[in-house]
């Protein structure tokens, strides 16, 4: 498959699927004027090198773990990927697993099955100083409430517990402290801006410890803000692929 680079009026935005049921969800709608290609590795789609993604890439979540390379064929080439991207000066955001892959890649560390837990339902993702500003996320950090925490979903139990050197540390939960980050290009976030009730349904019932009513009942009770939350990254992320592609070439 090849994705040439476009420099033009729309921006190509790459995006990465390594399970069936962890899709763009509302980001599809929320991302607007780019042009999107799906690449379904789940399904044997190959993963792209760097020059062929485009404008911008986003590497979506999924079932297996960040090294789970015996399950998941594509993952030494999705880290390859992302490695490249976020020292190429290639926009990006992983989201969940893809912020696990993003920090592998980049030598920061993932631990399977974290000793605190699985992280379920809508946690709330509090700002540091350092989100302040930033070209992604600082308009998401701008909504934060008088503790400094926007609420967003969430659904996992691998967790980074090291960030790679010259990562920046944006945001923490309760449960686990990377819940943001920012290297070179890229970012990753251990949250899920893209989900919508129907998605947190489905995953909550494929968990045996998680209470699917109760997943769905605390989303229903903040969903104004979370949908509002989930937008406002969409969108940053979309204007700065868009502002990045017309940067002029250096020579």
């Amino acid at each position: 498959m090849t994705l040439p680079f476009s420099g033009g009026p729309r921006p190509v935005v790459t995006v990465i699927q390594s399970s069936p049921d962890v899709s763009l969800d509302r980001f599809g709608e929320w991302l607007g004027d780019v042009e999107l290609r799906i690449v379904a590795a789940f399904a044997g789609e190959s993963v792209p090198a760097v020059d062929q993604v485009g404008d911008g890439l986003v590497v979506l979540g999924g079932h297996m773990s960040a090294h789970d390379d015996a399950t998941a064929a594509w993952l030494p080439e999705l880290r390859a990927l992302l490695a490249d991207a976020s020292v190429q000066g290639v926009p990006t955001l992983g989201i969940c697993l893809g912020a696990q892959l993003l920090a592998a890649a980049r030598g920061g560390r993932v631990q399977v099955a974290a000793p605190p837990g699985r992280e379920s339902g809508v946690v709330d993702v509090r700002w540091r100083p350092e989100a302040t500003g930033d070209a992604v996320v600082g308009a998401v950090a701008a909504l934060a409430d008088a503790r400094h925490s926007t609420p967003q979903p969430s659904m996992h139990a691998d967790a980074v517990v090291d960030l790679p050197r010259g990562a920046v540390w944006l945001a923490s939960s309760a449960m686990y402290p990377y819940q943001a980050f920012r290297i070179g290009s890229a970012w990753g976030v251990q949250f899920h801006p893209e989900a919508g009730a129907d998605t947190l349904r489905g995953w909550a019932d494929g968990h045996d410890d998680v209470d699917t009513d109760a997943v769905l009942a605390a989303y229903a009770a903040r969903q104004g803000e979370v949908e509002t939350v989930g937008r406002t990254l969409a969108e940053s992320f979309a204007a700065h692929v868009r502002a990045t592609a017309q940067e002029p070439v250096s020579a």
